[in-house]
């Protein structure tokens, strides 16, 4: 199975940096499309980074893009989000998930999902 597991996330102050991995144990994690959701307290789940099976295509939501980077490393079984410039409002918890196919589509559900870890930016 594809059962991600997450990690990297902490305690950051305004304008800092953090790097989530989202590390599987699935040989075949190069035929799934990734990606990374979040949810904050009170707040539905939303969708923050989508990246390719081949990491050739990605997508971003409006309010991360220029500030985030998902990328991946098939070799390793690994996608990470890389964070920059991080504000309180990206506080939340954050998930990876697996979907099988090429690109990932938000709006379809997905395979596979993590536990989540725990993103806190102070102001």
């Amino acid at each position: 199975q594809v059962q991600p597991v997450e990690s990297g996330g902490g305690l950051v102050q305004a304008g800092g940096s953090l790097r989530l991995s989202c590390v599987t144990s699935e040989r075949t994690f190069g035929n799934y499309a990734t990606a990374w959701f979040r949810q904050a307290p009170g707040k539905e789940r939303e969708f923050v980074a989508g990246i390719s099976w081949g990491g050739g295509i990605t997508t971003y939501a409006d309010s991360v893009k220029g500030r985030f980077t998902i990328s991946r490393d098939n070799a390793k079984n690994t996608v990470y989000l890389h964070m920059n410039r991080l504000k309180p409002e990206d506080t939340a918890v954050y998930y990876c998930a697996a979907q099988y196919g090429s690109q990932f589509i938000p709006n379809t559900p997905s395979d596979y999902w993590g536990q989540g870890t725990q993103v806190t930016v102070s102001s």
